[in-house]
């Protein structure tokens, strides 16, 4: 039974800017760029950026950034549920999701709610790794938010009324929604978490308007699809629990008419004996056409995955030049370690190269690029490197065509000793996985700030020439981040990290510019947005969203 309770302070003032506000259709979408005082999609715009064209915070005048307003959530940042979503702002109006799916409109010149709603999960549902949300979507006057539960809800922007509410996953069977959905035409596009419990997972496309399914595409192949045959044994039928999640919102070329998303681990987790193959689409990027939802290539980065690398961060796409002649690549830095350029246009592999301490494979690749793999988890344990958690994660890593880097948050030289025991057999709605690898376990002892233990893996933003795959700067932090990155048209990088700092970097260096102390660990992807004229920067961190500009 579901149940909801929605609060409305829609004063005068209020009301005349929902009244004036205009509707987003799909032109406006695909022309996000020529409006960079809104933030209308998760990363900003379709090509997965992260980058702002905004220019009144320099390097000149970053220093004297200070908050503006802060909005407390009303489910503290706690038990799993962290601050992980990615405001929306639209024509004046700030949009976002506190843990797990409380929808907020809010003004984004002073923090002043506009109307609430908040959803009650079935108490059925299960996440393996938080009760969290990444974002909304919208289209016209609607915002979309997929919640744990596997429901797709759509939501009218004007008054935090619910105008539909459609099933994508039975989450008795751990199937969730913690994905930012991706509105593209008249289609509202999501993928279920759940990889842990056994999952069979999939990519769905719905009509924007009814909530009616369109079209389905399957990560894990069954019987008659393409890439069945890389689950080898058909006996076992391990496809059926196969996992193949989707946890990180999905980027679009519009001229090329194809969306890419990077696909979850395979099940069950940590040990691959049941399910000989490749296991595909697990740890890939699938290219799919947004009409049909036909498959029209594929790259797997982690064939036959027994380390949890996923491939869950989001496909960035840019034109840029490649030996000599323009090429239009998808770039993006894996759990595994290693980043990657792809051409987007057929998935051709260009370049494979680790940005982290990596020994689970040699640092080469076939002339498919198929990685060579050395090492994999056995019964006495196997010391592994980057660890389970990944060299990044599902944070957003950012683009900027100013300087032509790439800048990825990094967990930097972790390592996991994987350790392979039986899997316990599948039973729907428990957790079907191996046995969890071991980490190491963090020194306890004072020290002081910004001096980190040596011999403790630790966080870092990284710039990296997607040209060659060096790594151009690296700013290191004591504690490991989960914080997304922005980059600026006035060479400004934003971050943070777990211990509660946010940053502005210089683009070009990695120099540090400005820090501010949040009091939470920054869990999210920062954006910037204009209103009447001023840039403003927003994060999340702990239980807060914090809106910060220049000093009046």
């Amino acid at each position: 039974m579901k149940s909801f309770f929605i609060r409305s302070v829609l004063a005068a003032a209020c009301c005349t800017a929902f009244a004036t506000q205009a509707q987003v259709t799909p032109e406006r979408l695909l022309n996000a760029k020529s409006e960079p005082g809104n933030w209308m999609l998760y990363q900003g715009d379709y090509d997965g950026q992260r980058h702002s064209d905004l220019s009144q915070i320099t390097r000149d005048n970053v220093a004297d950034l200070e908050i503006k307003w802060i909005w407390q959530a009303r489910s503290p940042a706690s038990g799993g549920q962290k601050f992980e979503a990615t405001p929306l702002v639209v024509d004046g109006v700030m949009y976002t999701v506190s843990p797990p799916n409380d929808v907020v409109a809010l003004d984004p010149r002073t923090g002043r709610v506009f109307w609430t709603y908040a959803y009650a999960p079935d108490t059925n549902a299960r996440v393996c790794c938080g009760r969290v949300n990444r974002g909304l979507a919208i289209h016209g006057d609607t915002l979309y938010m997929g919640a744990i539960d596997g429901h797709l809800l759509a939501i009218d922007a004007k008054n935090g009324q619910v105008k539909w509410n459609v099933t994508v996953g039975d989450p008795s069977l751990g199937y969730a929604l913690t994905v930012a959905p991706l509105v593209i035409g008249n289609k509202v596009i999501v993928g279920p978490a759940g990889g842990e419990y056994g999952i069979r997972g999939f990519i769905a496309a719905y009509d924007v308007d009814t909530g009616a399914e369109l079209w389905r595409f399957n990560t894990i192949p069954g019987p008659g699809e393409k890439g069945f045959e890389s689950w080898a044994d058909p006996a076992k039928e391990s496809w059926k629990n196969g996992g193949g999640s989707i946890w990180t919102t999905g980027s679009y070329d519009a001229e090329l008419n194809l969306t890419y998303w990077g696909v979850g681990n395979p099940g069950p987790d940590w040990n691959g004996d049941n399910r000989p193959g490749d296991n595909l689409y697990t740890e890939s990027v699938v290219a799919l056409n947004p009409d049909t939802g036909e498959l029209v290539w594929h790259y797997q980065f982690t064939p036959h995955d027994e380390m949890d690398y996923d491939a869950t961060q989001v496909e960035v796409l840019a034109d840029i030049e490649w030996e000599g002649k323009p090429r239009k690549v998808l770039m993006t830095a894996n759990r595994n370690g290693v980043f990657y350029v792809l051409d987007r246009t057929n998935g051709e592999f260009l370049l494979g190269k680790p940005f982290v301490a990596v020994n689970w494979m040699d640092g080469t690749f076939d002339e498919k690029g198929r990685p060579n793999r050395v090492l994999s988890p056995t019964e006495g344990g196997t010391f592994i490197m980057p660890n389970n958690q990944g060299a990044t994660n599902w944070y957003p890593a950012s683009y900027s065509p100013v300087t032509g880097y790439y800048y990825v948050p990094t967990w930097m030289d972790t390592y996991s000793v994987y350790t392979k025991r039986p899997v316990t057999p599948y039973v729907p709605g428990q957790q079907f996985v191996g046995t969890f690898p071991t980490m190491a376990v963090p020194a306890l002892q004072v020290r002081p700030v910004n001096q980190r233990i040596p011999e403790e893996g630790f966080g870092a933003i990284q710039a990296i020439d997607p040209a060659t795959g060096d790594i151009v700067w690296r700013h290191e932090m004591v504690d490991v981040t989960d914080s997304g990155v922005l980059s600026t048209a006035t060479n400004l990088v934003f971050a943070g990290g777990r211990e509660g700092f946010f940053y502005a970097l210089d683009a070009k260096t990695g120099e540090e510019l400005w820090r501010q102390t949040l009091g939470g660990q920054v869990a999210s992807g920062p954006i910037s947005f204009e209103i009447d004229g001023e840039q403003y920067v927003a994060v999340s961190a702990g239980g807060a969203l914090f809106v910060f500009g220049l000093e009046d």
